[in-house]
């Protein structure tokens, strides 16, 4: 007998690879971390024909040298019986008006939200994919503490404004004569010992070939604005927001989840590059302090993080609040905006705005959602999934590949688990402050639509009486 948790995740795979490529694996290509691998090869050839090289693609749309798009794909809606033009955005981002209620979907939801682990007040909206059409909605325009799921709209805007190839650099300049170096942040979050010992070796190398043998070293963190540390201090849930860290100024050698950070990630990681140079022969004069390169300094040694399609998706599983944060000031510099807290938040809705969904009292405290002032409403996190999920949007994709999968990945790896009808079929992006408790996502229906949806829940008593009743709002989505 086959295992059941098996058969779920390859049924649900097969119906959102239904929903977002039917009819177009001949014209595309397979998908890979997100990506269409004829965008990917074709954004590579771009780079080779005069791209910048190592640091990939890191320009973005309106600098009149973004890749050519992808060959079209075949209009998945209207192969699955849509009538071109439905307005499918159009009718998940309108923040008003009535919905046209599906009775019997409404009669497997409404006993439900009566459960008082939801709170007073759940909003709720439910979006068939294929149309657009919402077909549930209750107070769907009223934006509330969205928590986590805020990291959909986070990912949506760093994705539309940045384009799923960009990547985020850390630099090595060097004085002219290369005795004073300088460690750039850029904002990569997942920076790692791993590549910052390779930006060791690549530095001890230049170095070895000037006879260069003693150095001083200073880093820099002027690509970040503002205050670093988040509204909910010192926490376990997230670092000081910096352009520089290493595993996520983490104390020891922990790799996900919460756990102790250091009180000063970027002088952390300058340190850390210190011992590493010093460990390749080049000796470091004094200890490392804040600083810029100085007049006639030029780049010496750079590394890259993944693809920004990776970073999203990694961030969605994993609910990273400090991708999340570097994200969103990744959306800001792009936009001109300041990259701190304010200007993210602002960046973020002004970004948004280019895509067209309801923001109709939204507001964004911060990239991450651990900022209570923030404020979504279910309609905008359902009408995000829908534009993903269009064919015209390929570059959004990564906003539904994210997802974690119920009963296997990420946050939903402990939840919809068994026997669940939903295991394996419905990926989620979950939220949960104190008294705030959230599931957003899609869910694969029997006939191989799909469903988008959002249920946010405030005024909870406790996770461990929403977290099971959102579960159950998620499974009565399909019949």
């Amino acid at each position: 007998m086959p295992d059941i948790r098996t058969w779920q995740l390859a049924t649900g795979a097969a119906a959102l690879g239904l929903a977002l490529a039917a009819g177009t694996v001949v014209a595309a290509g397979p998908w890979e971390s997100g990506q269409r691998t004829a965008e990917r090869d074709r954004a590579a050839a771009d780079r080779a024909a005069g791209g910048r090289g190592v640091g990939g693609d890191r320009r973005h749309p309106g600098d009149g040298h973004a890749p050519a798009p992808a060959p079209s794909a075949l209009p998945v809606l209207k192969a699955l019986g849509a009538s071109a033009g439905a307005g499918r955005g159009e009718a998940a981002a309108e923040a008003g008006g009535a919905v046209r209620t599906d009775p019997e979907l409404a009669r497997r939801l409404e006993p439900l939200l009566s459960d008082p682990g939801l709170g007073k007040r759940p909003g709720v909206s439910v979006v068939e994919l294929s149309t657009g059409r919402e077909l549930y909605g209750r107070e769907p325009g009223r934006a509330v503490v969205p928590a986590s799921t805020v990291k959909i709209a986070t990912a949506a805007a760093a994705l539309s404004a940045l384009g799923p190839y960009h990547r985020i650099t850390t630099v090595v300049s060097a004085s002219p004569d290369g005795r004073k170096l300088t460690l750039v942040g850029g904002g990569d979050a997942t920076l790692d010992r791993k590549r910052l010992a390779t930006l060791a070796d690549r530095t001890a190398g230049d170095l070895r070939g000037r006879k260069v043998r003693a150095v001083t070293l200073a880093y820099d963190t002027s690509a970040y604005r503002g205050p670093d540390l988040h509204r909910i201090g010192v926490n376990p849930n997230i670092a000081r927001v910096t352009p520089l860290m290493v595993d996520q100024g983490r104390v020891g050698s922990g790799s996900g989840g919460p756990g102790d950070r250091v009180a000063d990630p970027a002088g952390e990681a300058a340190r850390a590059f210190g011992e590493l140079l010093e460990g390749r022969g080049v000796e470091v004069t004094g200890e490392p302090a804040p600083g810029r390169p100085g007049k006639g300094a030029k780049p010496l040694a750079e590394v890259v993080s993944a693809p920004l399609s990776a970073l999203v998706e990694r961030m969605l599983t994993r609910s990273d609040n400090d991708i999340a944060e570097s994200l969103a000031r990744q959306t800001a510099i792009a936009l001109g905006e300041e990259p701190s807290f304010a200007g993210a938040g602002r960046a973020v809705k002004r970004q948004l705005g280019t895509l067209k969904v309801p923001l109709a009292g939204a507001r964004f405290a911060d990239g991450s959602g651990l900022d209570r002032r923030g404020r979504v409403a279910p309609r905008l996190l359902t009408a995000l999934l829908a534009r993903a999920a269009e064919p015209v949007h390929p570059g959004l994709r990564p906003v539904l590949t994210g997802l974690p999968v119920g009963g296997f990945t990420g946050t939903l790896e402990s939840r919809l688990t068994g026997d669940s009808p939903v295991g394996g079929v419905l990926r989620a992006k979950t939220g949960t402050l104190s008294g705030v408790n959230a599931l957003s996502g899609t869910v694969a229906t029997p006939d191989g639509g799909l469903l988008a949806f959002a249920f946010l829940a405030t005024g909870t008593p406790s996770p461990s009486a929403a977290q099971p009743a959102l579960d159950r709002l998620a499974t009565a989505l399909t019949p």
